[in-house]
């Protein structure tokens, strides 16, 4: 079985034997390398982006029968379908797209929402229990509690007894929100004036869990709360953020009484029509005075 090192060394002989003559058979170090056929005209300048929605749009079967048929079902879903083999193994541009994926994945997780984005939405900082984003991954309870001088900071920033308190959380996935948070607050906030509530100051959380949402109801005293939170990314997606919401949530209660709109991203649930459709969820839950699982009764 080959090492990790010799996989990325393989990977960088093919990318260079590619760049360096794309359309034809090449040999290096004694391994025939035959580059995947590339229909993108960008192609001819130089690499494509593996993980770009036209490169993935393109089947790499070799006999396709309706290949029209093909590449409208890839154009609808996530799924990897249509990339084909080269004997037992992957292609190699599917493995790839495998690793670069992963990479995209891995980022979400470990990096920071730029403070640029949170500046220009006007939103201030607040770090729950976790040291850093070491200890937010090995200890969940952590990430669900704050430490005293959050909460002060919490208390003298935010107005307290709000209809609806919003607020943005990295959770597992920072690009989520680098994504999605500039389209979809200003969505809500407006929407909910619109509605003549009383909407609290919104915040940003690093290091967030859920359940952090817990506290920062008891803590405002706020009807509702709603949390816009980086989803775990997978291979398909880094970008998801889901909108975790509860009616007059308090520490240790059960998470039947959340409710969810999940699959926030450009190819899901776009981020401004989710906002308009979260406003409307928040005014049902008002009226029903109820959220998650008593909201159905």
């Amino acid at each position: 079985m080959l090492s990790q090192s010799q996989i990325e060394a393989i990977a960088q002989a093919v990318l260079q034997e590619l760049k360096q003559n794309p359309s034809s058979k090449q040999e290096t170090s004694g391994i025939s390398v035959v580059s995947d056929k590339i229909d993108d005209p960008s192609e001819k300048e130089g690499m494509m982006d593996l993980t770009s929605a036209e490169a993935k749009a393109t089947p790499l079967l070799d006999h396709v029968e309706d290949r029209e048929g093909l590449e409208r079902m890839m154009g609808r879903t996530t799924a990897r379908i249509g990339v084909g083999n080269c004997g037992p193994r992957l292609k190699t541009k599917t493995m790839l797209t495998l690793r670069a994926d992963h990479a995209a994945a891995r980022d979400a997780v470990f990096m920071d929402v730029s403070p640029a984005l949170l500046d220009s939405l006007g939103l201030f900082t607040v770090d729950t229990a976790c040291a850093d984003k070491n200890q937010f991954l090995t200890r969940p309870d952590l990430g669900r509690i704050f430490p005293e001088e959050s909460l002060d900071v919490i208390r003298s920033k935010c107005e307290k007894n709000v209809d609806v308190q919003i607020y943005a959380s990295d959770g597992l996935s920072s690009t989520a929100v680098e994504a999605n948070l500039a389209n979809i607050l200003p969505v809500i906030m407006d929407g909910l004036k619109a509605r003549g509530l009383k909407v609290g100051t919104p915040f940003f959380v690093r290091n967030g869990r859920v359940a952090a949402m817990d506290q920062i109801s008891e803590t405002l005293n706020a009807t509702v709360t709603c949390v816009l939170l980086g989803e775990r990314p997978g291979l398909a997606t880094a970008e998801s953020m889901s909108a975790y919401i509860a009616y007059k949530a308090t520490m240790g209660m059960p998470e039947a009484r959340r409710t969810v709109v999940s699959n926030i991203h450009s190819k899901g649930i776009p981020a401004v029509e989710a906002g308009a459709y979260i406003v409307d969820v928040i005014g049902k839950i008002l009226e029903a005075k109820a959220s998650g699982v008593e909201l159905k009764k």
